[in-house]
């Protein structure tokens, strides 16, 4: 099967998110098992092509944008550590500047760059002579792909037989830009926006519901949330969309590349473990982790360390942590650190946090590969009060490396954490449905009766180690949606 993915992310050659991660280990499986995937994506200004091992071709893009034609030069590499072939699509009026989406805030003409490079795509497909059986786009960035195969290039014969998958990642950021720029730029035109079009949202364009309405199938990134944003209170405005569309919108969970994220084999950790002898293993990385961050070794190091890993956004249940943290943290209930970056007054509150308790709050603002294994792998738990979550991964990865999660039951967290039951000796970690600071507070206290209580503590890391979140199965998932997808068109 020919996969054209088109995205804004890739990791690790363009990141800002999980959605980089999950398209990288999407195509590389989709590769092991034999497909023929291929990824387009922007030529951003901080992409090192001599460190990735990109290459500029002859091939020049000749793309349609409003009633004139811009051009872009492609480029093309592979996805490291693999054979997937990746395209870069040069143009310096939309992307030789920094960041991906804005720095730091996003750019004011996003509309005309992700539009651009959405008809970019197929014009990339048409130079190379490569035929798709799907195209699979991302968030709203690549939304408007789905539209643009369904009109303009409905009749050319490369993309005749081509189906439409539309992934939402989060349904939050939905590309809401003016309909007078939008349709211009994208060829359809005002004549195609009128109240109740596939455009129009609100009076304005909606791209991410142009994603959602031209698609063949939709696709989310864990089962609970594809139910959850049909819902008034989860849907972000579009749930009467989404609603309209259901009988084509499935909930994939994402999956994790164990290559990267096991504690067998993980070199960024002070020392490897695995389920036969976790509890060694664990002790000596958060022996190491409080040793790197200064912590005197009299310092009672068998407090419980709560860790998180996590953007500094409302989103992720930051202002839960701060309305509780500072008391949690006085009354000694246990030790936290943090890694993460973000809002201004999250950093601010943090830096504030680890000035007060210096061997207590241990505070990285930023992000850091290294550090971000060693958090999950040192910690007890992991904590994620997020308001909502799509899927996560990094509960996921907290479970492979022992690491007991206390998330709120929202999302894919529903699909991954189970409330440890005692008597049954079933479950993974301790949930908490309210979005408020007592229910967190008294999830973290139920977590704390069975630190290192014995056999309690040994049972719930071992359920967690042994949870199969693998991104193999997410990619035959998908390749299950792409049959439907070529079934809807008649294929």
């Amino acid at each position: 099967m020919n996969i054209l993915v088109a995205t804004a992310e890739l990791a690790p050659v363009a990141k800002a998110g999980g959605l980089a991660d999950i398209v990288q280990s999407l195509v590389i499986e989709w590769d092991k098992l034999g497909e023929k995937p291929i990824v387009v994506l922007p030529k951003y200004q901080f992409i090192d092509c001599n460190f990735w091992g990109f290459q500029p071709t002859d091939l020049v893009l000749y793309v349609p944008i409003s009633h004139w034609v811009e051009f872009a030069r492609l480029w093309v590499g592979k996805l490291p550590n693999s054979n997937v072939p990746v395209y870069l699509v040069e143009n310096n009026d939309y992307f030789g500047r920094p960041g991906i989406y804005g720095d730091p805030n996003e750019y004011g003409d996003n509309d005309r760059r992700f539009i651009f490079f959405s008809r970019a795509v197929f014009e990339t497909a048409k130079a190379l002579q490569f035929k798709p059986d799907i195209i699979h786009s991302h968030d709203y960035h690549t939304a408007f792909t789905m539209a643009f195969l369904k009109s303009q290039y409905r009749f050319d014969p490369l993309f005749s037989q081509t189906a439409g998958v539309y992934t939402i990642h989060n349904l939050a950021y939905q590309g809401i830009f003016d309909p007078k720029r939008a349709m211009e730029f994208s060829t359809f035109g005002m004549k195609e926006f009128y109240p109740g079009s596939w455009f129009e949202h609100h009076g304005a364009v909606n791209t991410m519901k142009v994603g959602i309405m031209f698609a063949d199938k939709i696709t989310t990134v864990s089962p609970n949330y594809a139910n959850e944003i049909r819902l008034a209170y989860f849907g972000e405005g579009l749930h009467d969309v989404l609603s309209h569309r259901g009988a084509d919108l499935i909930g994939i969970l994402n999956g994790v590349n164990y290559a990267e994220w096991s504690p067998e084999i993980d070199e960024n950790l002070f020392s490897t473990y695995n389920i036969n002898n976790f509890n060694e293993g664990k002790l000596i990385n958060k022996y190491e982790l409080l040793r790197s961050f200064g912590v005197p070794e009299d310092d009672n190091y068998e407090l419980p360390l709560v860790g998180t890993v996590t953007r500094l956004a409302e989103q992720k249940g930051i202002d839960l942590l701060m309305f509780c943290l500072e008391t949690h943290l006085q009354n000694n209930w246990f030790r936290f650190v943090i890694l993460g970056s973000g809002e201004k007054r999250y950093e601010d509150y943090f830096r504030y946090l680890q000035w007060k308790f210096p061997t207590k709050a241990l505070v990285q603002i930023g992000y850091s590969n290294t550090l971000a294994h060693r958090i999950i792998a040192g910690s007890d738990y992991l904590i994620l009060p997020s308001r909502y979550e799509p899927c996560g991964l990094t509960q996921m990865y907290a479970l492979k490396y022992g690491t007991v999660p206390i998330a709120r039951y929202t999302g894919g967290f529903v699909d991954t954490v189970e409330e440890y039951n005692p008597e049954k000796g079933t479950g993974n970690g301790f949930t908490f449905y309210q979005y408020n600071a007592d229910d967190m507070s008294y999830a973290i206290k139920r977590a704390f009766e069975y630190y290192q209580n014995e056999p309690h503590w040994s049972v719930i890391r071992r359920n967690g180690m042994m949870k199969d979140f693998s991104a193999e199965r997410t990619a035959q998932d998908y390749l299950k949606v792409f049959k439907w997808a070529l079934e809807k068109i008649g294929r």
